[in-house]
């Protein structure tokens, strides 16, 4: 080490009042966090899963991956900052301490790659800024451009991250060419610059390494104290988001979060500005790269609705900067303000003993401001609504930000509080409620489609003793609706002739609650969940089956909140498995060939991870079939537009949903169109109606059930 300097000494000045900004607009950050609601301890269980997204989504960047053309730009350059980062602490101690350097504490083959380290990641990291800058200014993607995407401030952060980059290079260089500040090591890059310098004077070269040097190091400081300041937070935040995360463990994924109904002193049910939201959903706001990857995926948004998911966490954001400040300086100027209201000072603010107690005059642009609040002045009811819960922005986003939690608690906030929604879903919520499902069908007619088939109910099989195997929770769809009750024949037949010993509920299963919960009405759904959860447990059920995936989902993922706990499959892997252990006797002929494309459900794909099963049924049940799969499919697979309880709520702007997705399928060539799901059963079959198209739609079951050996049908009848 060498004797300090004065040049140390004022970049050791510089380095303190940095590091204080710094340390001050992060305690200011984390402060206004304070206003969401309090810590989840939900947040700290889970360890491994949390530990595995953080290794494989936030530092594997594996989700960002997914985008084949910026992803590896954007990895490249977070990979960079994290190898660099390393360097620039040692250039920040440089400062301070002069000579200072790894070489003193790192075994020589240890500082080499270090060395080599920092001059190759820094070449990549502006290689890969250098194309991004050109694909902003340039080729322009679709979901970059518009209103919001803070173009001019993004160029500028690129442009700032090149010059770190530049500078660095060139510091690298500068010092190859004398030898000066740089250590043994690997200075490929360095070296090559450095020959460009080499005719240059020794004092020329030292000062061509201390003018990089140092702007390279004010440049980091200026860059790093931009961020609180800028949409590029998340480059502080996207990792803790991450951890975090709501999608933490196959147990909770997409599973709504349970209100208490009965606190006492709650006026506001659900979130109508930053307060009731949970600090999550507030680090959601900070950690947003605004990349528009969410909107890129949103159904509504791409046929032309209103919603979009980046507006949705961009608006909270800008909420929580618009008031936390305000609400802060509220709380320190709370002291004196209360001392006089509580009546122990008079109107001109002086107190029994004559002490004067300053009391502001509440500031009327300040109450504005105040009086505004994220939903209506921020986010509006059109957006709220044209949500089909599909999850694909959660699935899309590579920092793990929960938009649809923000949409569904705002949604609770319209129905709970103020009694606010589309006019179509109030005979949903009565006939729920009255009849328990959504149609207002009358219950004693739930089992009619059994009529026939000799299934018995729990009920019967409790008054012998006896128990099944499964139960199969047929749904209001497959109760009641007449082209999903086909389905739950043709499942039914299959079970049969497979020697499954089953059960169903009949009059005594009513819907699950999940249509309402979705719609926001989280009082309905409770007493609708903990009836059906009261009446398994009478039954003592362990194993259900069910062919919907809301169903599915509901059930599995959702009814532990109210204490059900079972093993819940969905029919395609129940059909899955049965073929698989050839217990389903199939017919031996070849039949005709089939080209077969698989809509995937957003409840069975995204929500659940089950993507390889329903095409294994396929392939297993029908042995001559081309399986061609959709330009969106698997967890990418564009939703049928059901859902969020959109199935009650005619699309009144842009482009029907089911038909974009129709149009897709039909795309494949293919003459029948798969489905796991009698929501999408019905927005598909009417899409392909709209069209005018031929293909048949057909459930999972009806092609193995249609491929049933004569007398297994027959035994089934």
């Amino acid at each position: 080490m060498e004797q300090m300097t004065a040049g140390n000494f004022v970049f050791a000045a510089i380095l303190l009042g940095a590091a204080g900004f710094f340390s001050y607009n992060a305690q200011r950050l984390a402060r206004y966090l304070q206003f969401g609601k309090g810590a989840e301890t939900s947040r700290v269980t889970e360890m491994p899963t949390r530990l595995r997204n953080l290794l494989v989504i936030g530092f594997a960047q594996s989700k960002i991956l997914r985008d084949p053309l910026a992803g590896p730009l954007h990895a490249g350059v977070f990979w960079g900052f994290l190898v660099l980062t390393v360097g620039s602490i040692e250039i920040l101690l440089q400062g301070v301490i002069n000579g200072f350097s790894y070489d003193a504490f790192l075994p020589k083959p240890v500082f080499a790659l270090y060395t080599l380290s920092q001059e190759l990641f820094a070449l990549l990291v502006l290689g890969a800024v250098s194309v991004l800058i050109w694909r902003r200014l340039v080729t322009k993607p679709k979901r970059l451009q518009g209103p919001g995407t803070h173009q001019a401030e993004a160029v500028f952060i690129l442009s700032m991250i090149a010059g770190l980059m530049v500078t660095l290079l060139l510091m690298f260089g500068f010092a190859s060419a004398r030898q000066h500040g740089m250590e043994p090591g690997l200075h490929p890059v360095g070296g090559l610059i450095g020959r460009a310098f080499g005719g240059l004077s020794d004092g020329a070269q030292f000062a061509g390494f201390a003018i990089n040097w140092w702007a390279h190091a004010l440049l980091l400081l200026v860059f790093l104290n931009f961020l609180p300041y800028s949409k590029h937070l998340h480059v502080l935040t996207s990792l803790i988001n991450t951890f975090f995360s709501n999608t933490s463990g196959p147990g909770t994924k997409g599973a709504m979060k349970p209100m208490d109904l009965e606190a006492e002193g709650v006026e506001i049910f659900g979130a109508k500005d930053i307060e009731q939201l949970s600090w999550k959903n507030l680090l959601d706001g900070y950690s947003c790269t605004e990349c528009g990857r969410c909107t890129a995926a949103c159904p509504a948004n791409l046929t032309g609705k209103l919603l979009s998911p980046r507006k949705i966490v961009v608006d909270t954001r800008a909420r929580l900067l618009e008031k936390a400040p305000l609400l802060v300086a509220r709380e320190e100027n709370a002291a004196p303000v209360a001392h006089a209201a509580h009546g122990d000072g008079d109107a001109h603010g002086h107190t029994a003993t004559g002490e004067h107690v300053a009391v502001a005059a509440p500031d009327p642009a300040i109450e504005a401001l105040l009086g505004k609040s994220l939903l209506d002045h921020y986010i509006t009811e059109e957006e709220l609504w044209a949500c089909t819960s599909c999850r694909a922005c959660v699935q899309e986003c590579p920092v793990s930000i929960d938009q649809l939690e923000i949409i569904n608690e705002m949604r609770r906030n319209l129905v709970l509080t103020e009694s606010r929604f589309p006019e179509e879903l109030l005979p949903a919520f009565e006939g729920m409620e009255q009849k328990g499902n959504p149609w207002s069908f009358a219950p004693g007619d739930r089992a009619a489609w059994a009529e026939g088939l000799e299934i018995p109910t729990m009920a019967e099989l409790a008054a012998s003793n006896d128990t099944p195997d499964i139960l199969f929770w047929v749904g209001c769809m497959g109760s009641f609706d007449d082209r999903a009750k086909k389905v739950t024949v043709a499942f039914a037949r299959i079970l049969k002739a497979a020697g499954v010993k089953f059960a169903i509920l009949g009059q005594e299963e009513a819907c699950h609650g999940d249509p309402a919960r979705r719609m926001g009405n989280e009082y309905l759904y409770q007493v609708l969940a903990k009836a059906a959860v009261e009446t398994l447990n009478g039954y003592k059920v362990t194993t259900i089956v069910t062919h919907c995936p809301h169903c599915f989902h509901q059930i599995g993922k959702e009814f532990p909140q109210w204490g059900g706990t079972y093993e819940v499959i969905h029919h395609s892997e129940y059909l899955e498995r049965l073929l698989r252990e050839g217990r389903v006797p199939m017919d031996e002929g070849d039949g005709e060939r089939l080209v077969v494309a698989y809509h995937d459900s957003c409840y069975l794909g995204r929500y659940n991870d089950v993507i390889d099963a329903p095409r294994e049924t396929i392939r297993r049940a029908l042995p001559i079939v081309d399986l061609v799969e959709p330009a969106r499919t698997k967890d990418r697979g564009l939703c049928c537009g059901a859902g969020g309880g959109r199935m009650w709520m005619e699309e009144k702007a842009g482009k029907r949903i089911n038909v974009e997705r129709t149009e897709e399928l039909l795309a494949t060539g293919a003459d029948t169109i798969a489905v796991a799901c009698p929501f999408c059963m019905t927005m598909i079959a009417d899409g392909v109606t709209a069209k005018g198209a031929t293909a048949d739609v057909l459930d999972l079951a009806e092609l193995v059930a249609g491929r049933l050996a004569p007398e297994a049908t027959a035994s089934a009848s």
